[in-house]
């Protein structure tokens, strides 16, 4: 998979960017606050109708304006998916080669792209929430049946938790709504578990290559743990969950834990391992997507130079298998001494406006 075109209008700083990517690396650099995370931020809002960076979306419109313009045009398997956003005073519409789209399930997985930011760390050292958040995206790109029982099992938590906090509860609904919960409960600890066992598997030896040779793991840790069962677990605690108007457990108080050396990265870690692990972790996605999908998907690595030592930027760079396409924004316009390949191409933002460097 490959991005041919990327357009967008008067979405943040980018009043009229229209390009087309290459196969390979391609290096964006520009000053601060020029619009180089809004183009990524462009790119992964059309993939997946989310921003990584707010979930306010009237603040994605440029200053002072009531809307924006995204489309981005891919090569995916012999065939060409073209995505287009129209956001207008808080409506928005997406078409796929033309047609109109309502569920996210036909919009999520038609474009892949795997993101690193700068604050990614908080996969490591943030909270708990974050980590499912991660989780949640993923796997939604990749298993139609996940995202499924991801939007019937919230919605099955709202309902229940909308319960406890009635005067008078009933608790026959609430037993109707624990069925619920434990049936896609089920489903979700089941696709997280495997996930983070292959994820782990992959991450690894990334970790080692770019941090020269420490060992590194990821581990899931399931709200209700192996051998016991949801439905089970919410019975126990319906008493506490009657009295904090809560439902106190099930998977969405899952949790992933980052090991470093066979410590937990999250208090051990310093700011380098914690960046590099996640960058093994996005790395390890990529080749995930791969073997889930047939499809490689879009890298974009968002001032990660900046991030990361000379050494490490250079093993990073080299880890990245040659057949993955990557957006890169520094500001530096050139790649880490030593990576070998061919040469990227460069573009040079400025004012919110893309030209080749």
């Amino acid at each position: 998979m490959r991005l041919t075109r990327i357009a967008c209008r008067t979405f943040r700083r980018l009043s009229g960017v229209d390009f087309a990517p290459a196969p390979g690396v391609n290096v964006v650099s520009g000053e601060n606050a020029q619009g180089k995370t809004s183009l990524l931020e462009a790119v992964l809002y059309a993939a997946t109708t989310k921003s990584h960076r707010t979930a306010q979306e009237t603040e994605l419109p440029a200053h002072g304006g009531e809307g924006f313009h995204l489309r981005i045009e891919a090569e995916r398997g012999g065939h060409s998916v073209d995505i287009e956003v129209n956001w207008w005073r808080g409506e928005k519409r997406f078409k796929i080669n033309g047609v109109a789209q309502t569920r996210l399930s036909d919009i999520l997985g038609r474009i892949n792209v795997v993101l690193f930011v700068p604050d990614d760390a908080a996969l490591v050292k943030g909270a708990a929430s974050v980590r499912r958040r991660f989780l949640d995206m993923e796997l939604s790109q990749i298993s139609p049946p996940y995202l499924a029982a991801l939007q019937q099992y919230r919605q099955a938590l709202r309902q229940r938790n909308e319960l406890l906090r009635a005067a008078n509860p009933a608790e026959d609904m609430i037993d109707l709504w624990d069925v619920q919960l434990a049936k896609y409960g089920q489903t979700l600890s089941e696709a997280r578990a495997a996930f983070v066992e292959e994820l782990s598997a992959l991450a690894g030896p990334l970790y080692a290559g770019i941090a020269g040779g420490e060992p590194m793991a990821a581990a899931y840790e399931p709200d209700v743990k192996p051998g016991d069962d949801i439905a089970s677990a919410l019975a126990r605690s319906r008493a506490a969950d009657l009295r904090q108007r809560m439902t106190t457990r099930g998977p969405h108080r899952d949790d992933l834990e980052i090991i470093i050396d066979g410590r937990p990265a999250r208090s051990f870690g310093s700011q380098g391992q914690q960046k590099t692990a996640v960058l093994a972790m996005k790395l390890a996605e990529v080749e995930l997507v791969r073997r889930r999908t047939g499809e490689v998907p879009v890298l974009m690595l968002d001032e990660v130079l900046a991030e990361l030592d000379p050494h490490r930027a250079r093993r990073l760079f080299e880890s990245i298998p040659a057949d993955t396409q990557v957006l890169a924004t520094t500001t530096r316009p050139e790649l880490p001494a030593g990576v070998t390949g061919p040469e990227p191409a460069l573009f040079r933002i400025h004012g919110g406006d893309l030209e080749p460097a």
